[in-house]
């Protein structure tokens, strides 16, 4: 339990690290949410300092954050300046959206990576392997932006799924079958655009560890038996190369996060995405600061699930725990 005591260790320190660089950015962020209200004759200086010191604004910095921290290990996560509503509700319902975008294409692009990585490694240096490849390095090197912008244009021109937003208009006017036919045609494209990102990285990953494992005495001697090639791979193989891509498993996880608010915005998506940029663009100080939290915890809770599916799957790592221990 050493193991995964240290790794929960270090998410703590990481979240407190986050939490102070948060309140020093947004200290050194030129204006206010105030500012325009400044402009405004018909708003007083005094309403003005009476709003800030309502929201605990004029206070320092160090007291902001004294305050701030106590609240939080309440679930409170202050209040939204623009929105007039606690941040934590108003947060939760947006990361919910995004939590089913980011697990959602995490799902398919693992299905559609682990196959195509061991077939790439199967037939090292065969058509498929360079299709893959070559596949697999435009992919790399093509800008996040530029394939979702890509694609949303495509889809707009040809009508080939909606662009923006969870449902359509009419949505409650739908029966049971249409609303799910059109929530799915509503989630197709910020799902693409995620799984086309993703999955390269992917399948290069598998791909290595799947010739590394190849190369290996024993499935030199599994193949000499007459095993078949699709149970070697994936009964033999994959098993043996799983550590390599648990490994990676918090590293997508936590790349599909920071991918999917990007994606949320250019694709009309509701989730935490188009809410961080009204508030960063707003200066909506709690919303940003619950926002990149938000985003924290669903990074490091991907990358403790990795570690336990680690330590479940490599006997040396628990093993190492136990000795520690």
């Amino acid at each position: 339990m050493s193991y995964l005591f240290r790794r929960l260790s270090r998410a703590i320190c990481l979240l407190i690290g986050v939490s102070i660089l948060c309140f020093l950015f947004t200290e050194m962020a030129p204006g206010s949410f105030f500012d325009e209200m400044r402009l405004n004759p018909q708003v007083s200086p005094e309403t003005i300092e009476h709003l800030r010191a309502q929201f605990g604004l004029d206070q320092p910095l160090a007291i902001r954050y004294v305050h701030w921290m106590k609240s939080l290990l309440r679930g409170d996560l202050g209040y939204s300046i623009a929105y007039n509503l606690p941040v934590a509700p108003l947060l939760w319902v947006r990361s919910r959206n995004t939590l089913l975008l980011t697990v959602t294409a995490m799902f398919l692009s693992w299905i559609l990576s682990i196959p195509l990585g061991m077939w790439a490694a199967a037939q090292k240096g065969s058509p498929l392997d360079r299709l893959i490849t070559i596949a697999s390095s435009l992919a790399i090197a093509t800008p996040e932006i530029v394939i979702a912008i890509a694609l949303l244009a495509l889809a707009i021109r040809w009508h080939l799924t909606p662009a923006g937003g969870m449902a359509s208009v009419a949505f409650e006017s739908l029966s049971a079958t249409q609303k799910v036919s059109d929530f799915i045609s509503h989630l197709l494209l910020p799902v693409l655009v995620l799984i086309l990102c993703q999955s390269p990285i992917l399948i290069r990953h598998i791909r290595a560890s799947g010739l590394e494992v190849l190369n290996s005495s024993y499935i030199h001697a599994a193949r000499g038996l007459g095993m078949s090639k699709t149970r070697l791979l994936f009964r033999h193989v994959l098993p043996a190369a799983a550590n390599p891509a648990i490994s990676l498993l918090g590293f997508s996880i936590a790349g599909l996060i920071s991918g999917s608010l990007l994606v949320e915005v250019i694709c009309g998506w509701p989730g935490l995405g188009p809410l961080l940029l009204e508030a960063t663009l707003s200066r909506d100080l709690y919303v940003v600061m619950g926002g990149i939290m938000f985003s924290t915890v669903f990074m490091i809770g991907g990358n403790l699930i990795a570690d336990v599916l680690l330590m479940a799957f490599d006997p040396r790592i628990r093993t190492g725990a136990t000795h520690a221990s």
